[in-house]
This record gives structure tokens, C-alpha cells and sequence, in this order.
């Protein structure tokens, strides 16, 4: 699979920047699931795409370390100042409609051989049908976030060009979809 090619699919679709990364530069840790469980974000326990309710970090860092490569993939939002809150979650919504369009760019060509993780919180449905009690309503659309498969995005980013901060006034996000050209990841 050309990757100029897939990086180009991305960007076509909404992201601003694009890169790929091989395995060996992905840095994982358990850490995060401990960060997610602080709830800082209001989603632990509350998304289908969120701990606990996405899975447990062991088996799900072990599926990741099947693919060898990915393509790392960010937007990057504007805000009013830094205290923007609704401007984060509304760049948060644009990110996931981003990820949604590479995925449907990407999985003609990678088919079932990938995993597409992006931000945190899903972002399809206004209110996760988990707080209803509720199975999801897009499993088939949903998409887990990095940091749910103890991904550092900070730590990944410096492999690549695609920096973490992005000036004054900014907030950036990243997707990254993973695969193998061995059709037995």
C-alpha cells in the first residue's frame, strides 16, 4: 500500500496534517486508562467508546502491536482564547466528523485490516446511548479513542512532524488508523 497515497486520502478528507508511523515508534502505556479513570473529560463510564465500557487495556494494546504501520492524522481547531470550552468541544465535533470521512476514504482500501482510533468521546450522538443504558446506536461507526488503547499521542507525535501544540489560541486533535498490508493481522 502507498502510504504518499494514503496520507494524501487523509488530507483530502479534512485532516491537516498526515504522516506514517511504524510500530516500533508508537508509545503505549497503561497509564492512561488510570487518566481516563479521573474522569477529567466526563466520559469514563458514560461512552461506549470510553473506558471501562471499551474494553481491557491488555488485550486491546496487544491488538494494536498487530499492525505494523499507521497513518497518524490530526486537525487542528481554532479558539477564542484558552479558557474556550465550547470552541474544544465544537473542534472536537469537527474532528470526529474528519475521522469519519477518512474512514470511509481508507476502508475500501484496508478493509477489515485496520483499526481507526481518534479523540476521546465518540462524538456521533449528541448524548451516548450508554447514559440511557442503552447499546450503541453506530457500532458500526463508532470509533474508539487513542488514549482507550494506551496510546501517548504526545510521545507518538515526536516520531513525526506533526506537532502536539500548535500555537496561541489552538487546540489540536489526532486519529491514527492502523493496518497491515499481511492480510493475517
Amino acid at each position: 500500500m502507498d502510504y504518499e497515497h494514503l496520507t494524501r486520502l487523509f488530507t483530502d478528507n479534512g485532516a491537516y496534517k498526515a504522516e506514517l508511523v511504524r510500530q516500533s515508534d508508537i508509545v503505549l502505556s497503561t497509564e492512561f486508562r488510570d487518566i481516563c479513570a479521573g474522569n477529567g473529560c466526563g466520559n469514563f463510564g458514560k461512552c461506549w467508546m470510553c473506558p471501562p465500557d471499551v474494553g481491557e487495556i491488555g488485550p486491546m494494546m496487544e491488538q494494536l502491536r498487530r499492525y505494523p504501520l499507521g497513518i497518524l492524522y490530526q486537525t487542528i481547531g481554532q479558539l477564542e482564547d484558552s479558557f474556550d470550552i465550547e470552541g474544544m468541544g465544537a473542534a472536537g465535533d469537527a474532528h470526529a466528523q474528519v475521522s469519519q470521512r477518512i474512514q470511509r476514504a481508507v476502508k475500501p482500501l484496508l478493509g477489515e485490516h485496520m483499526l481507526h482510533l481518534t479523540c476521546g468521546g465518540c462524538h456521533l450522538c449528541p448524548v451516548c446511548a450508554k447514559r440511557d443504558d442503552q447499546p450503541c446506536r453506530h457500532p458500526d461507526l463508532a470509533l474508539p479513542s487513542l488514549e482507550s488503547y494506551g496510546v501517548d499521542v504526545y510521545q507518538t507525535s515526536r516520531a513525526t512532524s506533526l506537532r502536539y501544540i500548535n500555537g496561541a489560541n489552538t487546540v489540536t486533535y489526532f486519529g491514527m488508523v492502523l493496518y497491515s498490508e499481511d492480510e493475517h493481522a
